[in-house]
């Protein structure tokens, strides 16, 4: 039966941060994912864990000046030091959290290097990313992301994202496939899961609707079918539901669009 993780960067935005670890286990989740945890001290959100009986599946190391507009810096030339403590932090913070996975944004493409040195900063990168997450039993992740949202990142493409995966060699380096991202990129997308997750590769998937990134039961995806498919291949890594509500901040705009996962959580899906 697949597993579902509330992503706290876009549900529950109808109330502070903090409190949606509670809102989300109330709902029923038992797992939680998030874009950044570094404006909270890591003691503050393990306690918000514990208290809520919360696991924590997957957060993003520092992705560079997000507020200027950078997406991740491992592509860049030039930032390698940068790079290195960020990994050094997130991996921290892994630590307190018990997380044993870190999404590790690209970064956008520079327009003013060669296209050779961006790649093979990239590689050089990960796998030091890589090396160091092993150390303490955490797997880094890599997610290609469409370019309608983020134009200009490294990664678009499953199959780019193997072929580096392949290149870097290192186990514990995975694919995060989210399957809103794949449909507006590539489509197909039973056969793409049919096709990279019995490669034991993927270590993550994420969902939302397409095309507005609303609840996955909204727009043109067929979720409940790829739910059965992504069970069918026997998958026991988390789905991400990293979604925007389609009713944005409203009061209990998270809750009252969740009708779609009761089936999974009792157990009635078809």
């Amino acid at each position: 039966m697949p597993r579902f993780a509330a992503n706290l960067s876009m549900l529950y935005n109808e109330v502070d941060f903090l409190q949606r670890f509670a809102a989300a286990a109330s709902d029923g989740f038992t797992a939680v994912e998030y874009l950044f945890p570094y404006e909270h001290a890591p003691e503050v959100l393990a306690a918000e864990l514990s208290v809520h009986k919360l696991q924590q599946v997957l957060f993003n190391a520092p992705p560079g000046d997000w507020a200027a507009g950078e997406r991740g810096i491992a592509c860049l030339p030039g930032r390698q030091a940068e790079f290195r403590d960020g990994i050094a932090r997130a991996l921290d913070y892994a630590a307190a959290l018990h997380c044993p996975r870190v999404h590790v944004m690209a970064g956008l493409i520079p327009l003013d290097q060669s296209a050779q040195e961006v790649r093979q900063t990239y590689i050089a990168n990960l796998r030091f990313a890589g090396e160091a997450a092993a150390r303490q039993g955490v797997n880094i992740l890599i997610e290609p992301i469409n370019g309608r949202d983020m134009p200009g990142f490294f990664l678009s493409r499953q199959d780019q994202a193997h072929v580096l995966v392949a290149e870097i060699g290192l186990d514990n380096v995975q694919v995060q496939m989210d399957l809103y991202h794949a449909q507006i990129v590539e489509g197909d997308l039973s056969m793409k899961l049919r096709q990279y997750l019995p490669t034991g590769r993927v270590g993550h998937l994420q969902i939302a609707g397409v095309p507005q990134r609303h609840e996955p039961d909204l727009g043109e995806v067929n979720f409940s079918h790829l739910f059965n498919v992504i069970d069918e291949l026997g998958f026991d890594g988390w789905i991400g539901c990293e979604y925007r509500p389609a009713r944005g901040t409203a009061p209990h705009a998270t809750r009252d669009g969740l009708g779609w996962l009761q089936p999974w959580v009792t157990g009635n899906a078809t």
